[in-house]
């Protein structure tokens, strides 16, 4: 492993301009138009992964979009690491607010700005340019599968089945994924738990067609009206969350370990000013790192209704809709959490409206014990390039497929990402600093060192 600097200095303008022509594919998930490019991803990553060193890559058809699955077997006695990532980005919008074009990456203050610079194109990228390192320098200590997949951005709805169909080749004693963050470009941390999510649509009907405002107003209920005091309504003035029984499988976390997060740096302040806001909100009796790392949260992602148009239009609309979605703790079930706000929130709509809830995608939480060789490995690996050991984090986003992965497989996962808050994923102007994409190429041959090296003992 001594070379893989050397290497990287060698490779690193291939290197970028390979991932440069897999982030110009507008592989977005959620929009039925750009499915051929899952597919023009779903081939650039088969080549990706034949180019570094694979034996085997092929493009597999899923219900949903395709995944790319590679493999290379030095041999059978040995350990298997296989590569989670996916080839699907967020969409753009809105598109006035990014500086650059985001499927055009460009590097400028040393960062790479393009959608799906970290999360994941760039993040996956690490891990076939390691892999590639390692074959060309015979130094693979371990067998490698790749699954790259197509979905993950809405909820990975057809990766389960996929891997019940296919069991038998996916089988691996540990999962590798790169797509979280770190605490700060000299704070290395690893991610040891993930929150569960829960996505809902819910559509607000009040009169049979939009309706003139002052002819109407004031005696037939405006669905948007409604739908924002329903949406008050969950929440309460502690910031918990009012749906009965929501709470009910929730592990509060122990005090010893509540202690051990508060050792992680955070100065709020700093937080603050990164996201432009004066002050920052809450459940009651919890700081900010514990309300997105150990405590469930509810929020509305998209909400609309009426007329707007530019200018004026005085109209009474006959909808309003909203997306909205809750953060789970690990021991909160997304299936039964979406059955308690459904009810719920159909319970609470007055008479005056009709109230459809529509559930849309959701998965489990997950935690990855410390002691697990896998995190060992990482944190070896961590150590060594940045000088420093890495923090256990509990992170407020949410991998569904992850929990699957251990449900399906039986196999755990370990968490090594690179990406930085500053990164803005799913945001305009999504980027990813060079110095982390290529330490993160340097770190991850270390973790296949270490990772064998323990299951040798």
């Amino acid at each position: 492993m001594e070379n893989i600097k050397s290497y990287i200095e060698e490779n690193k303008e291939r290197f970028l301009e390979e991932l440069f022509e897999l982030i110009r594919i507008p592989s977005i998930s959620s929009i039925e138009a750009n499915k051929p490019d899952m597919y023009r991803a779903a081939e650039c990553w088969k080549k990706l992964m034949l180019d570094a060193g694979a034996d085997k890559a092929v493009v597999m058809e899923t219900e949903g979009n395709p995944v790319t699955y590679g493999e290379k077997i030095i041999d059978p006695s040995l350990p298997t690491v296989m590569v989670y990532g996916h080839m699907d980005v967020m969409p753009v919008d809105p598109i006035d607010l990014w500086d650059t074009d985001p499927f055009e990456p460009v590097i400028k203050d040393g960062k790479i700005w393009a959608r799906g610079a970290d999360d994941d194109k760039g993040q996956a990228f690490m891990h076939a340019k390691a892999f590639e390192y390692m074959v060309k320098n015979d130094c693979l200590p371990c067998n490698v599968k790749f699954m790259i997949e197509g979905e993950e951005e809405v909820g990975s709805p057809n990766l389960p089945k996929f891997c019940e169909d296919n069991k038998e080749m996916l089988q691996a004693d540990v999962i590798l994924v790169s797509d979280t963050g770190m605490i700060a470009p000299d704070i290395p941390s690893i991610t040891t738990g993930l929150r569960g999510l829960m996505y809902w649509e819910v559509e607000v009907t009040g009169p049979n067609r939009d309706l003139h405002s002052g002819l109407f107003g004031g005696a037939v209920a405006n669905p948007i009206n409604v739908l924002a005091k329903m949406i008050t309504q969950m929440v309460d003035e502690n910031g918990r969350i009012t749906i009965p029984g929501f709470y009910d499988d929730v592990i509060e976390v122990s005090a010893e370990e509540r202690a051990m997060m508060a050792e992680a740096p955070f100065n709020e302040e700093e937080y603050k000013k990164a996201i432009d806001v004066k002050a920052l909100a809450g459940e009651k009796g919890y700081t900010p790192s514990e309300h997105t790392g150990i405590r469930p949260s509810f929020d509305v992602c998209g909400i609309w209704g009426g007329y707007i148009g530019e200018g004026a239009k005085t109209v009474l609309p006959s909808k309003a809709h909203a997306k909205i979605s809750t953060r789970l703790v690990p021991n909160q079930n997304w299936e039964k959490i979406s059955v308690l706000f459904k009810e719920h929130f159909e319970a609470i709509a007055p008479d005056c409206v009709k109230v459809e809830v529509t559930p849309l995608h959701g998965g489990q939480g997950y935690v990855c014990p410390i002691d697990f060789p896998a995190y060992i490995a990482a944190e070896k690996a961590y150590t060594e390039v940045y000088g420093k050991r890495p923090v256990p984090v509990r992170s407020g986003g949410s991998i569904p497929i992850i929990s699957s992965f251990e449900e399906i497989l039986g196999i755990k996962s370990v968490l090594m990402g690179f990406g930085l808050e500053s990164d803005a994923i799913h945001s305009p102007n999504e980027n990813y600093p060079l110095e982390q994409f290529f330490n993160g190429i340097n770190t991850i041959p270390l973790f296949y060192k270490h990772y064998a090296e323990l299951l040798k003992k």
